[in-house]
């Protein structure tokens, strides 16, 4: 059998394939990835160190490429970033601290896997529930990501957090202006739910983005990117000290992903903004449903629900992945056909 990088073809072909999926996922809507390659690298067999170490090297790669797709189309919000940053950093130490406590008392693990599968459900039924609710054709024009954005597009929990004029005042991209203590505080909220999930947290900064601080959901999902260069870097490096971090599950993943990064980054400036919140509700479900599955299996002794785990990671990252591709080629063959009808 022709082997590479220490594994066989078969093997290599699974993490190209799998690495382009979540290239594509990655890039359009800034998570992380964490956690659908995580549990996926467990349920394989490799140790919970290098699961996790190999992952986190993945999402510093696959960040550096999507993000540097989202700079070119004007959908990162540095000063936004590095605010996020500073919250989000002191909100994963508290968070930290938190686990290490349940520990001592033996409720970590039960805690934690609950938490993580109501949030994520909780976060995907939301997001899905208000982009079906507020779909009526009129999401933010990508191709002006820098524009004011209209009033009606900014969802009611952050005009109120907009409300709250205490000084200092930040401006961001999209024309809105936000107090920075308003701006730290869901930076904190956020660190600490990732702190505590042991996750990047893209699929928590990105709606808190959009939904609490008003940013517009590209550039949400552009920002959220650029952050997950500084954390995803960090552990990964922490992890590679310690030799949790494998080159023949990360090369492959990486080759893939950089491929679909770039397509699911471009994919932001041409998809409807509803139809981003819709999938990502959708993506995020699919994850709930099969780390709940895991955790049952874990419960129960029952090994064939980790193989069912396995499939619904990849068989959502597949179909969301697919839904992705399929409205970005509507919206390019729409624009050629508008394109093509010019008036006499």
């Amino acid at each position: 059998m022709i082997e590479l990088f220490g594994i066989g073809a078969g093997t290599l072909a699974l993490f190209v394939g799998f690495g382009l999926l979540i290239g594509i996922l990655f890039g359009f809507f800034g998570m992380g990835g964490s956690f659908l390659v995580t549990p996926a690298l467990l349920v394989m067999g490799y140790p919970s160190r290098v699961a996790v170490g190999s992952g986190l090297a993945f999402v510093f790669g696959t960040s550096v490429i999507a993000t540097l797709k989202h700079r070119d189309l004007g959908q990162v919000d540095y000063k936004l970033g590095v605010l996020m940053i500073a919250g989000t950093t002191l909100g994963i130490e508290v968070g930290k601290r938190m686990v290490l406590y349940l520990e001592t008392l033996g409720l970590a693990g039960s805690i934690i896997s609950v938490t993580y599968v109501v949030l994520l459900g909780g976060i995907g039924l939301f997001v899905t529930y208000e982009a079906i609710r507020g779909d009526d054709g009129g999401g933010v024009d990508h191709e002006a990501a820098d524009a004011e954005v209209d009033a009606e597009d900014i969802p009611d929990i952050a005009k109120k957090i907009q409300s709250y004029r205490v000084p200092p005042m930040i401006s961001l991209r999209g024309g809105i202006s936000v107090s920075l203590w308003m701006i730290l505080g869901v930076a904190f909220a956020t660190g600490l739910l990732s702190g505590f999930l042991g996750v990047g947290g893209g699929f928590i900064r990105m709606p808190a983005l959009f939904y609490l601080i008003g940013v517009p959901v590209p550039i949400a999902v552009g920002t959220d990117l650029f952050e997950i260069v500084f954390s995803g870097g960090i552990g990964s490096f922490l992890y590679a000290m310690d030799g949790g971090v494998d080159l023949s599950i990360v090369v492959p993943l990486l080759a893939g992903s950089a491929l679909g990064a770039r397509l699911g980054s471009a994919a932001t400036s041409i998809v409807d903004e509803s139809e981003i919140k819709v999938y990502f509700g959708l993506m995020l479900l699919g994850g709930s449903v099969a780390v709940a599955v895991r955790e049952v299996g874990s419960y129960l002794e029952i090994p064939v629900l980790d193989t069912v785990s396995l499939v619904l990671i990849l068989g959502s990252a597949l179909l969301v992945s697919g839904m992705v591709v399929y409205s970005s080629l509507v919206e390019l063959r729409r624009g050629a056909g508008q394109q093509s009808v010019t008036p006499e």
